[in-house]
């Protein structure tokens, strides 16, 4: 897999059935390696390592109802409360971040009312806050600690 502009994290990695597959500490099991998964485990190295988040916080790849519509979040932090401090979408680093791109991460955070939204395609990171009495988010530098 090609380098990511993120710190350099260590992977566990296995082969099954002729399948590259990287572990994922979060869902505690193999999964299969993917482009896309290569930045997903990156962003979790990225929560856990450099922003301190606690992985017992973290959820993975959970599905949402969406105007009844199943749809699978990326990433979730949540927030000791419960509530969602940070909503992630991962993008494999061939595809670019578009307004599509933000308008997925919207239509998701319309359910699940994040203060954060994260986009990431593993070479480009987008960091935003929620303003939710003008029905916008804000573009932030990274995240706040």
């Amino acid at each position: 897999m090609q380098p990511l502009n993120f710190p350099a994290y260590i992977f566990r990695f296995k082969n099954s059935e002729n399948k590259r597959l990287i572990f994922d500490p979060i869902r505690k099991k193999f999964v299969v390696l993917t482009p896309e998964e290569w930045v997903r485990q990156h962003v979790i190295q990225f929560l856990i390592r450099d922003q301190k988040l606690s992985p017992s916080l973290i959820n993975v790849e959970k599905k949402l109802l969406l105007n009844g519509t199943v749809k699978r979040y990326d990433v979730v932090v949540f927030l000791p409360n419960g509530n969602i401090y940070l909503l992630v979408e991962c993008k494999a680093p061939s595809v670019s971040i578009t307004q599509d791109t933000f308008d997925q991460i919207a239509r998701y955070n319309l359910v699940t009312q994040a203060q954060y939204l994260m986009v990431s395609n593993g070479m480009h990171h987008y960091f935003c806050s929620m303003d939710y009495e003008n029905g916008r988010y804000v573009f932030l530098e990274t995240l706040p600690n």
